[in-house]
């Protein structure tokens, strides 16, 4: 359950800490390695606390399953709850997603003021207001994509984006290079969402919420099950704390972006209104939280995904890197909220 891993200490850019309040820089090689652990000046995590209090949050879940990372990115120390298992992302890999499309920005293959023109075949299920909006609304740039798809977690953004850049094999070919493991993005966002469902992929007559629910609900609901079991169970898509962790301290440290592409996602991260009733709830009300969270929609009672990823950076300039994954759950979406608020909650009281 808890473990504790020493870091080299290497320090995040001024831009950075400026745009987080501060925050101290990450000294995490990678989760796995063993050096030891460099002089901080931060307190250290109290370790009992967070066995103690995610334990009972985690038995609150069940039988959903919880998994739960907390990172001091200061000195790298870190406490992880099922830390090396799987976890469907949902919307969480729009944030590695977004680092990759950043990356292709700093390497001078695209553009953020490129144009790019949705066809019928790009359109993505909901959650998507830029599907709602076609053909409307055919142009948009590439900045306007990249806020769309991590700010508001559209899906259509988020698709065209990936195809540019070439793809999901393009993204997980990044994370590779950048050596980012256990955290895996295999399909578009118009072949994952239907699939959950148990139907084939996206097609324009199924635009919007209203046809794409009525499209669904000529499944069976017994498909519907098995296919959300499905989801559930497949490696594809998926992260776990442990691997979103690193991915934290990586894009912390500046190890993924420029220091400018670093700024402009952690702007967009910080501005999005998107799951504030979650750890954000449970946080200082002078902390910073910048966050992507994931959901997936809910089959008879079981929801597959309920995710919250991100960095948080208390008043004093302490940042901390923290990663809630719960899937399995059959509680309604408000005792999922109110449990990850109190996640955020023992976080705060864990780095005093």
């Amino acid at each position: 359950m808890t473990r504790l891993q020493s870091l080299d200490g290497r320090s995040a850019s001024l831009g950075r800490r400026d745009l987080l309040i501060g925050g101290a820089g990450l000294a995490l090689a990678a989760c796995g390695q063993d050096k030891p652990m460099t002089a901080s000046r931060t307190p250290r995590l109290d370790m009992e606390r967070l066995d103690r209090e995610i334990a009972a949050l985690a038995a609150r879940a069940a039988p959903g399953v919880l998994g739960f990372g907390l990172m001091n990115l200061e000195s790298g120390e870190f406490w992880v709850r099922l830390g090396d298992r799987t976890f469907p992302m949902q919307s969480v890999f729009k944030l590695p997603l977004a680092a990759a499309v950043l990356s292709e920005v700093d390497a001078g293959r695209l553009k953020l003021d490129e144009t790019l023109t949705l066809e019928a075949e790009d359109l993505s299920p909901p959650w998507s207001p830029i599907a709602d909006a076609w053909p409307g609304r055919t142009t948009y740039t590439a900045q306007d994509l990249l806020t769309a798809a991590v700010g508001n977690s559209d899906n259509t953004a988020a698709d065209l984006l990936m195809k540019r850049i070439g793809g999901p094999g393009a993204v997980s070919a990044w994370l590779q290079q950048k050596k980012v493991d256990e955290i895996r993005v295999d399909r578009y966002e118009r072949e994952l969402q239907p699939n959950v469902c148990g139907m084939a992929s996206f097609r324009e007559a199924w635009k919007g919420e209203a046809a794409f629910n009525a499209a669904k609900a000529t499944v069976s609901p017994a498909k519907r099950h098995a296919a959300m079991l499905a989801y559930m169970a497949d490696p594809r898509d998926s992260s776990t704390p442990r691997g979103m962790l690193g991915f934290l301290r990586k894009f912390d440290e500046g190890e993924l972006l420029s220091p400018a592409s670093t700024r402009r996602l952690l702007t967009i991260l910080l501005a999005s209104p998107r799951g504030a009733e979650r750890i954000k709830a449970g946080l200082p009300k002078d902390a910073s939280f910048a966050h992507k969270i994931g959901t997936s929609g809910t089959e008879q009672g079981l929801n597959a995904a309920y995710n919250d990823v991100g960095i948080f950076t208390l008043a004093d300039r302490r940042s901390y890197a923290v990663a809630a994954f719960l899937t399995g759950s059959t509680a309604p979406e408000a005792a999922r909220a109110a449990l990850f608020a109190d996640l955020g909650r023992v976080a705060a009281r864990s780095v005093r």
